[in-house]
């Protein structure tokens, strides 16, 4: 369905890796539910605590690491054009 939201969560673990990459058709919303890590860009990253957002793009290249444990809901959202 290419206009659904589609949710699920994610255990990332410290030996998991999560390659950069981007999905051309929907952005992305990461909300930490418990543990830390960074939510990945290219150029940057930004602390994942319980409670935070890491809000991407459609067609942005991102990412997730740890060096321990961290649970996030995903949502994928289609994009909207901007008019």
């Amino acid at each position: 369905m290419r206009n659904a939201i589609v949710a699920k969560v994610y255990h990332i673990t410290s030996d998991r890796k999560v390659a950069l990459h981007k999905h051309n058709d929907k952005g992305e919303v990461f909300y930490c539910m418990r543990g830390a890590g960074f939510g990945v860009r290219e150029a940057a990253e930004e602390e994942l605590l319980p409670g935070k957002t890491f809000v991407v793009r459609a067609g942005s290249m991102h990412a997730l690491k740890t060096d321990g444990d961290l649970f996030v809901s995903s949502f994928l959202t289609p994009a909207v054009d901007e008019q």
